[in-house]
């Protein structure tokens, strides 16, 4: 008998629900390869958490893999922080089985002696951040897959200061949850619950959008052009709740809505997958732009913490602008105001990650703004303001992924102040006599043209990992001589901190002497591998094409 063979009967014998065994008996005798990638290993808890298909096994996300992740954090808390009242923040987006996994990490929470702040209803990944902090909560739970198809959930931790976790805890916690070997360990419920149980609902709703409410910039500019058509679409996610309602309050008259997709559903049936990046997500909303006449769109994913936009080009068509060009313009218009109305030259910095455009770098020169370079993920940018806090001012920052946050009220990225903020960019543009697609034009002609791309590549199962290894280790050994042509005049290898500065991670990156960047990572979340490619100059979309070819064909 095979390993996960082993480790499935263990389960057939163990103290399962009989629902879950009759699941595993299926699964053996109808699909043996999902059989297999069902069993052969434990879903990794990594440092941001859990992220899998959802279903029966060790591999999978079901109500056990939760329970035994939230005792190992549990187990975490009570070990390593001091204090009369330790509490965690609970949400959950409108995923299947989300409410139910959110309902089962409280009550280990709770059965473990922890108190539970939960959200009464679906609410965004960012305003757990911003409840963290708000309540004093030592950490925060979110029930998410953000934007990967129906088929996937997942559990992602924040820490006190509302970040996700990141190094000396995130490792600490994994290595806790790591303990947590067979369901049995779990304190799954108590005769006494020791902990307390609290909903969070409209109370928190209204503090977090009034704060995030005065980082506005132009409050004129939307009351001379609150009639802005702006079509609004969750993807059936909980973004629902409260982007229209931030957009409404900022003084916009004019939200239009794509109703199938207002409905809260985990099945996403109006789309292949519920990510504001792919350009099927945003069909519908851009159809009732032009039914509407509508001047801008804008889409969040399920937990609303990343946004998508679409905007009139010259000709009067939707298109689609991408993550780089919407942080390019939030971060052009958040300087130009803070300089305009006097607030520079106080600690204000910004914050990007190595793979998003140089275009933000630019921008900040021009203004004489710090701006710090982090690994991918959001967790980082917080991180940079967890450790400036009191020392400087964190005017925004963000990733190529579609990710942006300004402001300090919340550590991570936030869909809710990015609508709010392009939805006043746009009206500020408009006293200027600019649509957002002319205002993108003007920042290329003040700090050149940059392109950007991207290509993903999906190798599943144990042989797509396999493939996944072998791609990056031959890049390590025979990296690129030149890219486009020009010759690559450096090399940086983020799996040697002492070199970058930077924590290590699986990342390379090749700089030509051009001024163009290619750079390689495989996702922390999904089984991919990533090619992230930047040209300048007049030429950068033939470049980018060229690079495609070169490294993703």
């Amino acid at each position: 008998m095979k390993e996960y063979e082993k480790t499935a009967q263990s389960w057939l014998d163990g103290d399962f629900d009989q629902h879950t065994k009759m699941q595993i008996l299926a699964l053996r005798s109808e699909d043996p390869a999902g059989f297999e990638d069902a069993f052969y290993k434990n879903l990794e808890f990594g440092t941001g958490g859990l992220r899998g298909i959802m279903g029966v096994g060790t591999n999978r996300m079901n109500k056990y893999t939760v329970g035994m992740a939230t005792q190992g954090l549990a187990n975490y808390i009570l070990g390593h922080v001091k204090g009369e009242r330790l509490s965690v923040v609970i949400s959950y987006d409108s995923r299947n089985n989300s409410k139910e996994f959110a309902r089962i990490a409280a009550d280990v929470m709770c059965a473990n002696g922890i108190d539970v702040d939960i959200f009464d209803n679906i609410r965004p990944t960012p305003e757990m951040s911003y409840a963290i902090r708000k309540t004093g909560a030592v950490a925060g739970i979110m029930i998410t897959a953000s934007h990967n198809p129906k088929e996937y959930n997942g559990y992602k931790v924040s820490w006190s200061d509302g970040g996700q976790v990141t190094s000396p805890v995130d490792k600490e916690i994994v290595a806790e949850v790591a303990k947590i070997s067979d369901p049995s360990q779990v304190k799954f419920k108590a005769d006494v619950r020791c902990g307390e149980m609290r909903t969070l609902g409209k109370e928190m709703d209204d503090a977090y959008l009034s704060d995030l409410l005065s980082l506005s910039l132009s409050p004129e500019s939307v009351a001379r052009h609150s009639e802005l058509k702006i079509v609004y679409t969750p993807l059936h996610g909980c973004g629902v709740r409260l982007v229209p309602e931030i957009l409404s309050r900022l003084g916009f008259k004019n939200i239009i809505h794509v109703p199938q997709q207002d409905i809260s559903d985990g099945n996403f049936p109006t789309v292949v997958s519920p990510n504001p990046e792919e350009p099927a997500a945003l069909e519908l909303a851009i159809a009732k732009a032009e039914e509407t006449g509508a001047d801008l769109v804008l889409a969040t994913d399920p937990d609303a913490d990343r946004m998508g936009i679409a905007v009139r080009d010259e000709s009067g068509k939707m298109v689609l602008m991408n993550g780089n060009q919407t942080a390019s313009m939030l971060t052009y218009y958040a300087l130009t105001r803070w300089s305009e109305l006097g607030k520079l030259g106080k600690g204000g910095y910004v914050v990007k990650t190595i793979v998003t455009t140089e275009l933000i770098t630019d921008i900040c020169k021009r203004f004489d703004v710090p701006v710090y370079n982090v690994l991918t993920g959001f967790k980082y940018i917080a991180e940079v303001v967890k450790r400036l806090e009191g020392k400087g001012q964190f005017i925004c920052g963000g990733e190529e992924s579609y990710g942006f946050n300004i402001g300090e009220f919340v550590r991570d990225k936030d869909a809710q102040v990015s609508c709010m903020m392009i939805a006043e960019c746009a009206a500020w543009a408009a006293d200027q006599g600019l649509t957002l697609w002319q205002l993108m034009r003007k920042i290329y002609r003040e700090f050149g043209y940059r392109k950007e791309g991207l290509v993903s590549l999906v190798r599943k199962g144990i042989s797509g990992a396999q493939e996944i290894q072998a791609i990056m280790a031959d890049l390590r050994n025979n990296p690129p001589k030149a890219l486009c042509g020009s010759p690559v005049t450096k090399v940086i290898d983020y799996l040697e901190p002492d070199k970058t500065g930077q924590p290590s991670s699986n990342v390379l990156q090749f700089f030509d002497e051009a001024g163009d960047v290619v750079s390689v990572r495989p996702s922390g979340t999904e089984p991919k591998i990533k090619f992230y490619f930047s040209a300048c100059g007049d030429d950068a979309d033939a470049k980018i094409a060229a690079l495609k070819q070169q490294f993703a064909a």
